[in-house]
């Protein structure tokens, strides 16, 4: 009986290790044959940024022009100056949406323009540059956290001048965001207007922009406006940005609309700094965009983008 029961252990043993057997051999040729496991379709690929939920749908850039800003200024709720035209385009912005499905943000610079008859001033230069360095972190950060977020970009003057510069550099992609997160840009008496360069949703004009104008003088004009370097035609045309950009100028304001020749330079270095009543009436200017005003036609230009996103 005892050999018995051996035998029968002994049989069941061996069946138990011959079906372990199998099972590993089936397992290691079924391995062999198959290769590492597949990957899972989009396992290796980077995941798409994520959109935290508090981010804002649209982010509507302001840029005040010169006298209009200051360094320290809110950049929610400026009070640098409150006739600042570009107060005539972000508030109605801010009235129009939650601020947290739309960031209004102005940019505040110091924003001032040293001449001869100003000389404890910031040099243009200096004031542009600053201007330009506070701008791209605003967008560089906002683009980091909110990566969905849209731009849309606004400026008048010394801020038109500052949002052009960006959006030049952006739209050839080299700038502070991609150009596929700007929206629309609107530059109001820009200072480096170039005819044919972006889009003119209102009159023609025959000149140029006062920078551009300068630029082979510019040298000559640094006893009326010092540290002013009047640069020239911006090289990248806008690049991808250039079917999004609108250039906005009232005939005859010299900034914008300058003569394009330069014979008469100290004379137009002077219009830079007298303030004429062009410039300083594209609230109120009828003969700038057929219809309504400057200031206007951005506002309805940009909640009409705001409402396509």
């Amino acid at each position: 009986m005892k050999k018995t029961l051996t035998a029968v252990a002994v049989v069941i043993l061996l069946v138990i290790l011959g079906a372990s057997a199998v099972h590993y051999f089936n397992s290691t040729s079924s391995s062999s044959l198959s290769g590492p496991p597949a990957t899972q379709p989009g396992e290796d690929e980077p995941a798409a940024p994520e959109q935290p939920d508090w981010c804002p749908r649209v982010e509507v850039i302001s840029a005040p022009g010169t006298w209009e800003s200051k360094a320290d200024d809110d950049p929610i709720n400026p009070t640098a100056n409150p006739r600042s035209f570009m107060l005539s385009i972000s508030q109605p912005l801010q009235q129009a949406y939650a601020p947290q499905d739309v960031k209004v943000w102005t940019l505040p610079y110091t924003a001032q323009f040293k001449n001869i008859n100003s000389q404890e001033e910031m040099s243009y230069d200096d004031s542009r540059q600053e201007g330009t360095s506070t701008l791209e972190g605003e967008l560089r950060t906002m683009h980091e956290t909110c990566p969905a977020t849209k731009f849309v970009m606004a400026g008048f003057s010394q801020g038109a001048v500052i949002l052009g510069d960006v959006a030049d550099q952006i739209g050839a992609g080299t700038g502070a965001v991609p150009a596929e997160s700007v929206a629309g840009v609107a530059l109001i008496a820009d200072g480096r207007r170039e005819p044919g360069v972006g889009i003119n949703p209102g009159v023609e004009v025959g000149g140029i922009g006062a920078e551009i104008a300068l630029e082979p003088i510019s040298k000559l004009v640094q006893p009326i406006v010092p540290g002013a370097t009047m640069r020239g035609a911006r090289p990248n045309g806008f690049g991808e940005l250039a079917d999004r950009t609108f250039q906005i100028c009232a005939p005859d304001d010299s900034i914008c609309d300058a003569p394009r020749d330069a014979a008469n330079g100290l004379d137009r270095a002077r219009d830079l700094i007298a303030a004429n009543g062009v410039h300083a009436q594209y609230a109120s200017n009828p003969h700038v965009v057929e219809g309504t005003t400057a200031n206007d036609w951005v506002v309805g230009w940009a909640r009409g983008i705001i409402d396509g996103i």
